[in-house]
């Protein structure tokens, strides 16, 4: 079998698909990539047994069909040094030998049997299907990735909720201290249907997905999820259990303080490593048209204050944040103003940009931490 594609075209899918491939495998076929020739294209397949990504190249020529793996590690090593230039692959399949043919040398090195690598499990037609835009799926997960918790004994926590209602499909993550929630009016559904999407293919689709609104197809049923992209697909497997109940948890708060975001990004890290390093507190007094954020180290006597001009027409109020939580919140909008809903300071502040996109609604939840006045 002989065919013939572009070195930058192969390397950049390589590149890719190389993410799925942990470093230690149980099962040692899933340390190479699995390569499928048939109808003058190549089907190149990476897995780690619960997530598999596939991604498909146009062949510039090609003469006969069959699959076979090869070792990750070599094929990379073999791609990533070549400048752009056609490559001639010459792969015997019964004896299991690749020659890769370049401008100025050749490679020979042993392909491994095709058979051996395990099949994917495929997602019934009779499961939900949602269809989004890519760019929009993007944003919501780049949002919402950071806000997912590391938590062994609730596991649901560990992943991005997508939850299709009748109004909307909300995409929503949190750790128990931030919440992040994003809700999309464009996509809805007669049938409510959810999933929680585990953070490493989340982070693969952020990876691999162009911003260029192209359709994104997710197929999932309670075990497994199906997603289709422009060239490529990835199916993996999801966390099972139930979601807790995230609307509940989000107060309605009268008080509203509208700020620059990048200036009071700015004062936290100005601030923020005069802060206690085990509690990381930032303090906030709030009064008519100002901000001071504050913070102190009484182990190290360490302070730091800084003023900020904001919009604010309530009772003056104090309330405490742990401030990498609330930089991370902050840095993951995108809206140059953001508004801050209080209530007192035992109860959560809800943050949303001032501006919010096309058919979407943001909102960003923090649980305040104790004052000691």
């Amino acid at each position: 079998m002989r065919f013939t594609l572009s070195s930058g075209t192969l390397n950049a899918r390589l590149q890719s698909l190389s993410k799925v491939i942990n470093s230690k495998n149980s099962i040692p076929i899933l340390d190479s990539f699995l390569f499928e020739v048939s109808n003058s294209e190549l089907k190149i397949t990476a897995s780690d047994n619960e997530n598999v990504m596939t991604s498909s190249v146009a062949l510039d020529e090609c003469d006969g069909e069959g699959s076979f793996a090869v070792p990750n590690r070599t094929i990379l090593d073999a791609v990533k040094e070549l400048p752009e230039q056609p490559l001639a692959f010459d792969v015997d399949t019964e004896a299991l030998t690749i020659k890769i043919l370049y401008q100025n040398g050749m490679y020979n090195f042993t392909a491994q049997n095709a058979d051996e690598y395990p099949h994917t499990q495929t997602v019934p037609d009779s499961a939900t299907i949602i269809t989004l835009n890519s760019t929009s799926l993007i944003n919501n997960i780049t949002r919402s990735l950071f806000a997912t918790a590391q938590d062994e004994l609730r596991p649901v926590m560990n992943g991005i909720y997508f939850d299709l209602t009748t109004d909307y499909l909300a995409i929503v993550a949190t750790d128990g201290h931030k919440l992040v929630r994003n809700q999309n009016f464009n996509i809805k559904s007669e049938t409510a249907a959810s999933f929680i999407l585990p953070k490493k293919p989340a982070t693969l689709l952020k990876n691999v997905l162009s911003k260029d609104g192209s359709d994104v197809v997710i197929k999932f049923d309670d075990r497994c999820a199906e997603i289709k992209f422009a060239d490529g697909q990835l199916s993996c497997r999801l966390i099972e259990g139930n979601y807790p109940n995230y609307n509940s948890v989000i107060p309605e708060n009268p008080n509203n303080m509208n700020i620059d975001r990048k200036s009071l990004i700015g004062a936290l890290r100005r601030v923020l490593p005069f802060a206690s390093e085990s509690s990381q507190l930032i303090r906030f007094h709030i009064e008519a048209g100002k901000l001071e954020v504050s913070s102190e180290d009484i182990d190290f006597a360490t302070s730091a204050k800084e003023q900020i001009t904001c919009e604010y027409s309530s009772q003056p109020i104090n309330i405490g944040f742990k401030g990498s939580s609330l930089q991370e919140i902050l840095t993951n909008i995108e809206s140059d103003e953001v508004i801050f809903q209080l209530a007192d300071p035992s109860r959560a502040g809800v943050i949303v940009p001032a501006e919010q996109p096309e058919n979407e609604n943001i909102l960003t939840l923090i649980m305040p931490m104790l004052l000691n006045d």
